[in-house]
This record gives structure tokens, sequence and C-alpha cells, in this order.
């Protein structure tokens, strides 16, 4: 559930409390087991925005949202400062495209206690569409996500807390 102005998919649809609560009850109806809310666009060419602007949109939709359904809520960001936040405010997993390499990211996911998604991704987000190339995807995004749960357990994430996501369209052709 995009709560940004520039999403890929939806354009800026679901920035507002009411109509991202309608969004999130469709989702639930059709059968969505988390809903998963980010407040920065990752897609390429995105700008990035700053901590207090994503805090404001993405917590009080995690608020409601945790409060509404049944269902895990998990919050996409890359930002310490929001994962916790988001945990503080209901959220059940963190989401991280940059599988927890921002500064203070690792600590602060360990302090929440959440489980948490590690994505794999050739490059940063602005720029991962810039002629990404492998020797062997596979076996590089395998070797990635491997080194980042390592990073993880050292910092005191253990295993059963981590999902593991292989980027489908980020860094990839």
């Amino acid at each position: 559930l995009n709560v940004t102005p520039d999403s890929f998919s939806d354009g800026g649809r679901f920035m507002a409390r009411d109509d991202a609560l309608r969004q999130a009850e469709r989702m639930v109806r059709d059968g969505a087991a988390i809903l998963d809310v980010g407040g920065e666009s990752t897609r390429p060419g995105a700008a990035e925005v700053a901590v207090d602007e994503e805090l404001d949109r993405v917590i009080p939709i995690v608020e409601t949202l945790a409060a509404a359904f049944g269902v895990p809520v998990s919050v996409d960001t890359s930002k310490p400062e929001v994962m916790r936040a988001a945990a503080a405010a209901g959220a059940g997993m963190i989401n991280d495209v940059t599988a927890l390499r921002r500064q203070g990211a690792l600590e602060a996911a360990a302090a929440t206690g959440l489980p948490v998604c590690l994505m794999h991704m050739q490059g940063e987000p602005r720029t991962m569409q810039t002629a990404p190339q492998y020797g062997d995807v596979v076996a590089d995004i395998i070797g990635y996500l491997g080194q980042r749960m390592q990073a993880c357990e050292r910092a005191g994430i253990g295993r059963e807390r981590l999902l593991v996501d292989p980027g489908f369209g980020f860094g990839k052709t």
C-alpha cells in the first residue's frame, strides 16, 4: 500500500488516510495476508524522501491499519527512525529493499524484535536499472542475501525472523 505521490503502481491514489483504509479493506477482502505500507517510492529515478516526511506519511497509516485489520502490517522502509516508529505504531514486520545496509538499520531492526524481509537489489533505487549486469544472477543473489543474513544474525536478528526477496525488477533485466 503505497502512501507516496510518485508510486510507480498507483500514482499517489492512497496517500489520504481514508483512501488508504478503503484500499486496505479491498486488499484484505481480496485475500491479502500482509499489508505492506511504504512512504518512499523506490521506482527508478524517484527522489529521496526526508525522514520526517516519511514518518508523516507512514505512521498514521500503520496505526490505523494495525488497529483495523487482523492481518500483520509491514513497513517498507530503509530508514532506522521509520522502522522504530512503525514498530511502536503496531507494525508487525520490516520490509527493506536495501537489506538493512543503511547506517543504523541493523541495530534498529534488531531492537524492534520484528521479522525482517531482506531484498536483493543491484545498485540503489535511483540507479538500479542503469545497465544491471551479472555473471550468474542466481548465484549473485544467493551470495548477497546470504551475506546480509549473516550480518543480521551478528546484529542479533535470529534466522527465524528473516525472510528473503530476490528483488524482481530491482536491478534486473
